[in-house]
């Protein structure tokens, strides 16, 4: 029953989220000499943690009342908030990947989230779950480069006034795209260059606004360093004058430096956190899947957006300590946070539906099959040599590839459940193969030889020994024999590879060419079914491939 105190504040409440959303030419311009009070609430990289893990950290329950704490303090003090996101609702845990992330959105609806960045990882199902998920998310979906038919897929910003302060809130998404996710989701569609796209905008949205905010999904890369990802927040600030915030995301990293163009890698959660700060624009990211919820409080007076304060909140992140027993236990790094009633009753169903699939054990290994990413990408695994074995194996091939991009987590030792392959494998890649000339073969695998140690593109074996010198093919051996340019030989990998994902070559118009319809996880599922438990000793990398 409400009680009246209840029904005052839903009324007040009411009132505010329908100012907030009235066009921004409906209400007055901002007063000389007043100041208001502006906090942005932000998140990103998701990435399927909508429930808590099994140490208790984050979840969207905690989040909540996180959320509608800091909500409250705002209100309190006569202030106006947003809470925007900065992309990859999609990808990474079983339980949403199976439901198409389902309770991630409906899960964000009842945060009260105000717009987000699409991310990548929105591309990773064919475009009906996009659209699925477009009519379930209450918000906008913005990017400002993505196009379709010469049009604009997704709304480019949106433009909310707080109180007679008109924020704009621009939407951009990283350009790598295209190689990033399975080319056949993105047929059609164009990913234009980010900062391009911002400096075209700019000055129509300084018309219309008076602060300007981008939500993108680009990455922070500390002084520009981007390395072999496409440029990211920093590049674009320095381009483009004019931007007040920047809420990133892609890169998964809490942007908190500790000197200009130095960023603390070793922060600590709970502890001071300063944004960068670019060309006039502030940048901040929250790490990943829903671990902070980061809180910047700005004055806007006289056409000055001012930064008060910033905080990365941690969401029940834990640490381990000794207790005087000797023992080891997991505490929280700041005071633990309760889960929301109100958000549990909506998300239980989904947890409960997917553990009931997904527990169910599928094989055993006698030790961990190596998944790290910040391994996986930068040499031969034995879980990437495993998985190669397995397209290898049930493809009939003489040798496969699989681009360490698609491999998101390890298998640890002992029981495997159908959940831990999911984990590694979540795309719903399908098994290709391709027949084709020992001198193809020789091509493809001098491409594969060239992908970047640290990209996702970075590619795991079997079947074939490899002598790399420079990034070149010096030697190349497939059942201990030299490759005859002359014979055929069968190459086996995904199809998100072989339609030029990753940077790959591209092989799917190849007269060779079969889509088994072998779903990646389902054929890891049938490979333990059929040998029982696994010795990793078996997939070792060992001396196969050799850079030098």
């Amino acid at each position: 029953m409400k009680t009246r105190h209840t029904a005052i504040r839903l009324s007040v409440l009411a009132s505010l989220a329908s100012l907030a959303a009235l066009p921004a030419s409906t209400l007055a311009a901002p007063v000389t000499d007043q100041s208001y009070q502006i906090t942005i609430i932000h998140t990103n990289d998701h990435h399927g943690r909508f429930w808590k893990n099994g140490d208790g950290e984050y979840g969207m329950a905690a989040r909540k009342n996180v959320i509608e704490q800091i909500r409250a303090d705002v209100r309190l003090h006569g202030g106006y908030s947003l809470l925007l996101d900065g992309g990859d609702v999609n990808t990474g845990v079983p339980e949403s990947d199976m439901q198409d992330a389902e309770p991630d959105f409906k899960g964000m609806n009842l945060l009260g989230y105000d717009a987000m960045a699409v991310g990548n990882h929105e591309f990773d199902k064919p475009p009906a779950v996009l659209a699925k998920q477009r009519q379930w998310a209450q918000f906008p979906m913005l990017a400002a480069n993505i196009y379709q038919g010469g049009k604009r897929l997704f709304a480019p910003y949106k433009i909310f006034n707080l109180g007679g302060v008109r924020v704009a809130v621009m939407g951009l998404t990283t350009d790598d795209t295209k190689k990033l996710t399975n080319p056949e989701n993105t047929r059609g569609i164009e990913f234009r260059t980010p900062a391009r796209e911002a400096a075209r905008l700019m000055p129509t949205l300084k018309k219309k606004a008076d602060v300007v905010i981008a939500a993108t999904h680009m990455g922070h890369y500390t002084d520009g360093e981007h390395g072999v990802n496409a440029p990211g927040d920093v590049e674009m600030a320095r381009q483009v004058k004019g931007f007040d915030l920047i809420v990133g995301g892609h890169s998964q990293n809490p942007v908190c430096m500790k000197a200009e163009n130095v960023r603390n890698d070793a922060y600590v959660p709970g502890s001071d956190c300063a944004p960068d700060r670019q060309n006039g624009a502030w940048i901040v990211q929250a790490h990943e899947w829903g671990k902070y919820v980061g809180r910047a409080d700005f004055e806007y007076r006289n056409g000055e957006f001012r930064l008060l304060k910033y905080q990365l909140i941690p969401i029940n992140l834990k640490k381990t300590v000794k207790g005087e027993d000797g023992k080891e236990r997991k505490v929280t790094y700041s005071r633990e946070i309760p889960e929301n009633s109100e958000m549990l009753a909506l998300l239980k169903p989904y947890q409960e539906k997917g553990q009931a699939v997904l527990g169910v054990q599928v094989g055993s290994s006698d030790g961990k099959l190596e998944g790290d990413r910040a391994i996986v990408r930068k040499q031969p695994t034995n879980l990437g040599v495993f998985i190669a074995s397995a397209m290898k194996d049930k493809a009939h091939a003489d040798f496969a590839i699989m681009n360490a991009g698609g491999i998101r987590d390890s298998l640890p030792a002992g029981s495997i459940s159908y959940k831990d392959i999911l984990k590694v494998q979540p795309f719903g890649n399908t098994l290709v193969y391709v027949d084709m000339s020992g001198k193809e073969a020789l091509a493809y695998l001098q491409a594969a030889a060239k992908m970047s140690p640290g990209s996702g593109a970075f590619a795991q074996f079997a079947g074939v020994q490899l002598r790399i010198v420079g990034g070149e093919v010096q030697q190349a051996l497939i059942a201990g024999q030299p490759i005859d340019p002359a014979r055929s030989y069968r190459l086996a990998l995904n199809n998100f590879t072989a339609a030029g994902g990753d940077g790959y070559p591209r092989l799917n118009t190849h007269k060779g060419y079969v889509n088994t319809g072998y779903v990646d996880a389902d054929l890891l599922r049938g490979y333990f079914a059929s040998h029982g438990s696994i010795k990793t000793a078996d997939f070792a990398p060992g001396d196969a491939v050799v850079r030098q």
